[in-house]
């Protein structure tokens, strides 16, 4: 397992905001002690323009730069576009090394799949997981499916992928909730809105048909926006999902035998830690010998 993770990740933001340093802190601390035989990278500084504009108006890097708020969840902080490109550029990186058979997790922050192509909010600034399947395209990649487990639903990556020939987007989410999208398929866009507090087995189920989805597009490569913010126990969501059941996620991932690259989103649980520790165990966990 490689972990892309840059400390410099945590320097923006407070303890006074569900999307803090410290989600990353504890969890790079944990991760680290659990298992001290995975590798980690620091990923480049920044992303070139000529990526970000694969899924990014001209205009909106230009507003990145404007020292005003985008809105109450995603105030303009000191260098956040920097941490932002940075951000893009760890699932740039994690999409290369998983293409070269590498299972990896880019434990950076800010979030990325509420980003529209000129508009952050909802915590996220640049849609890294929709830049990086943009990018695996350019490069040759035939068929590029994004997972979106995460329990908002990634607004952004939709109105990015939406209509873009060799992707799928496929996201399992609370509806009710934020962002109030994702509430039906269409072309390339599937969606399994999931009530608040809804039982972990329905639950479930709706995530294993979102994966079946994706696995019956053929993708050459997974990205995965790998939100932990449907547990039992996160603070700004309603959800019942336990820590074996991202464990469940990261054994149905492994399973699919196709190349794979997992970007943090949400997750706002003091548990964060060992909820990422039982997705990437699982995910990298070599099966017993028949």
């Amino acid at each position: 397992m490689i972990l892309l993770h840059d400390p410099r990740c945590a320097e923006y933001g407070s303890s006074l905001r569900p999307e803090q340093p410290a989600r990353v802190l504890r969890s790079a601390a944990h991760l680290r002690v659990a298992h001290p035989q995975w590798s980690w990278q620091v990923p480049p500084a920044t992303a070139a323009d000529e990526a970000l504009l694969l899924g990014h108006s001209p205009a909106h890097l230009r507003r990145l730069d404007v020292r005003r708020d985008f809105d109450d969840d995603t105030p303009y902080l000191p260098n956040i576009p920097a941490h932002a490109r940075q951000a893009v550029a760890a699932a740039l990186l994690a999409s290369d090394l998983a293409r070269r058979g590498e299972r990896v997790f880019s434990l950076m922050r800010p979030p990325g799949h509420h980003a529209t192509a000129d508009q952050a909010m909802g915590f996220c600034y640049l849609n890294q997981i929709a830049l990086a399947a943009l990018a695996a395209r350019q490069q040759g990649v035939p068929r590029v499916a994004v997972w979106d487990f995460d329990a908002h639903h990634g607004n952004g990556t939709e109105a990015i992928l939406h209509g873009r020939d060799g992707v799928l987007f496929a996201s399992v989410h609370q509806y009710p909730g934020y962002p109030g999208t994702g509430t039906r398929s269409f072309d390339n866009c599937r969606n399994w809105p999931v009530a608040p507090h809804t039982p972990r087995a329905e639950h479930l189920q709706a995530l294993r048909e979102s994966l079946d989805a994706v696995l019956e597009f053929r993708p050459d490569l997974i990205l995965v926006s790998a939100g932990f913010d449907a547990y039992a126990r996160d603070p700004i969501t309603a959800m019942t999902l336990e820590t074996d059941d991202f464990a469940t996620l990261g054994a149905w991932l492994r399973a699919t035998g196709r190349p794979a690259a997992a970007i943090l989103e949400g997750g706002y649980a003091d548990d964060l830690p060992l909820l990422i520790d039982a997705f990437l165990t699982a995910w990298e966990k070599t099966p017993p010998a028949a």
